[in-house]
């Protein structure tokens, strides 16, 4: 698969639009990235099945750039809570690792498109519905935030988002402020990606028929595209988080992704 100038140019959007996304909304892009590289894939010859599992590592791959970038410009507001990273990333990793390592490479891709789809109907309607958290209600201790920690790192291996849709909703609901809970979440980004990616590398060696530029399951040329781009825009959502309504844009947003779950829902049902 040659890096024509048009693949070039639809991951440049790409990476742009999911870098300044996930500054903005504290999300890795994922839930972006994957249904328009299974898309691009598709498009070019590689079956349903692996497009969709390609697509899903791939992005996450993406995620350890723009975390980074991210986190670098919310902490310079003071906005992360390294208390919070601390507690959540041991959990994590280990459940990024499940994941990526073991279920991910056993269920089908079509499954996985089907689940995908699922997930980011229901992450939108949370978003959506931006209900309030009850006023008395805190962050679990240390063993609450291990086992949060192992379900937002496993599920995030599965669809191939930065733990975001979970981790942001999550601690807002434990009473976090919003602009905190943004800016931790991108820093979870790092530990997320970094574990699932290992997961994805070692899952994908032994499977035949991969596309040329493949390191297991991740597609190389989409990723040095996506992430030269999206570490110029992360720091732009970053700031722009702190000054536009964000409650408004979430809304936005989530009706943009009804339609990209109904994208991958109908994909997975095709496969």
């Amino acid at each position: 698969m040659n890096l024509e100038p048009q693949l070039i140019i639809e991951l440049a959007l790409l990476g742009i639009g999911t870098g300044f996304l996930a500054g903005l909304l504290g999300i890795g892009g994922g839930m972006l990235m994957v249904p328009f590289i299974t898309l691009i894939m598709s498009a070019r010859g590689v079956g349903p099945d692996l497009a969709v599992k390609m697509a899903i590592a791939t992005s996450m791959a993406t995620i350890i750039f723009t975390s980074i970038s991210s986190v670098r410009a919310h902490h310079k507001r003071g906005a992360v809570r390294w208390d919070l990273v601390k507690g959540l990333a041991p959990g994590i990793v280990i459940g990024s690792i499940v994941g990526s390592l073991g279920v991910f490479a056993l269920l089908k891709g079509s499954y996985l498109a089907i689940f995908f789809g699922l997930f980011v109907g229901f992450s939108a309607t949370q978003m959506f519905l931006d209900k309030k958290p009850k006023p008395t209600r805190q962050m679990p201790g240390t063993a609450g935030q291990l086992g949060a920690g192992g379900f937002i790192g496993f599920l995030s291996g599965l669809v191939g988002a930065g733990g975001g849709f979970i981790s942001v909703p999550f601690m807002t609901w434990c009473n976090v402020a919003i602009h905190n809970a943004v800016a931790t979440s991108a820093a979870l980004g790092f530990p997320i990606a970094l574990a699932n990616v290992l997961g994805y590398i070692i899952s994908g060696q032994s499977v035949q028929g991969l596309p040329a530029g493949s390191f297991g399951y991740i597609w190389l040329p989409a990723l040095a595209v996506i992430a030269v781009f999206s570490v110029f825009t992360a720091p732009l959502g970053a700031k722009a988080a702190h000054s536009l309504p964000v409650g408004k844009l979430k809304r936005v947003f989530a009706s943009i992704l009804y339609v990209l779950a109904a994208y991958m829902f109908y994909k997975g049902l095709r496969g």
